[in-house]
């Protein structure tokens, strides 16, 4: 049936649609309604898959393509954006969920594993990690700012002092216009507790929160973005150096996670956070 339509259509410019459905045996309404639909265009669809994948360093599976692929005027089914990729051989990153127990402790915990927040600078949640290179282990520190899951303040070092933290922290605090009565939610390792440290928050007018002590899911919202971090950026090679890593890092953090990549509501942490600021300024006005 579609060959005929398409023979119709090419052909109209010479005899009356009429005629033309008359003679290949279809209706008029049939015809007018097929031509109102929109034209699946593969290959432009596949170029822009094929760009989409590309710019999220091969790291995009089909719900975040899909995502891009409306954003950027595509009509297209998530079905059919899964189809093209499988042909393609495109595939995002696999999700590596672990799974913790959390052991039935009470501690001071003002974020009780409640990981939403209404608002930027409203909780912190800050951690470390490592990664080995050929010349030795880098630790990095990051500050994540709840409401949008941005990277507000990062940090790396060759040894994980409380120098480490103290730096991510201060990076956060300068980029915030150092906010007061920020919680400040963390595990309880020896630099978070360090009395060095807790009097900088005291001194920044944060509110000091802790997680169960060895209890994974208290900061689960780091841990997940180490996760994430790891699986697109850092376990995708071998480092030869503390410099070379510390480089990948900061272009990962500042270029593409905190400005590039979307998250599952379709904005980056920087536009959703700019979408609060233009949403909060329409109220106030």
């Amino acid at each position: 049936m579609v060959e005929r339509y398409r023979f119709i259509l090419a052909e109209s410019a010479n005899y009356p649609i009429q005629t033309l459905c008359k003679v290949m045996e279809v209706s008029r309404s049939g015809f007018y309604d097929w031509k109102r639909r929109p034209t699946r265009n593969h290959d432009r669809l596949l170029v822009d898959i094929r760009s989409i994948h590309r710019e999220s360093r091969g790291t995009y599976g089909v719900p975040r393509l899909f995502l891009k692929l409306k954003e950027a005027g595509h009509t297209v089914g998530r079905h059919t954006v899964q189809k093209l990729m499988r042909k393609e051989r495109l595939f995002g990153l696999p999700i590596n969920r672990k799974k913790y127990r959390s052991p039935k402790v009470s501690h001071e915990d003002l974020v009780k594993q409640h990981f939403t927040a209404e608002r930027p600078n409203q909780i912190w949640c800050c951690d470390i990690t490592q990664k080995r290179t050929q010349e030795g282990w880098v630790y990095l520190a990051v500050v994540l700012d709840l409401y949008a899951r941005r990277i507000v303040g990062w940090a790396t070092a060759s040894n994980m002092t409380t120098d480490l933290p103290m730096k991510a922290l201060n990076q956060a605090l300068m980029l915030r216009g150092n906010p007061k009565g920020v919680i400040h939610h963390s595990d309880r390792g020896s630099q978070y507790t360090s009395e060095q440290y807790l009097k900088r928050q005291e001194t920044a007018g944060l509110h000091t929160s802790f997680g169960s002590a060895g209890t994974c899911l208290d900061n689960a919202v780091v841990e997940s973005f180490f996760s994430v971090l790891k699986r697109e950026c850092l376990h995708r090679q071998t480092w030869t150096s503390k410099r070379e890593i510390e480089e990948a890092i900061r272009d990962y953090i500042e270029r593409f996670y905190n400005r590039t990549r979307i998250r599952g509501n379709g904005r980056t942490p920087l536009q959703s956070e700019q979408y609060y600021n233009q949403k909060f300024a329409r109220v106030c006005a």
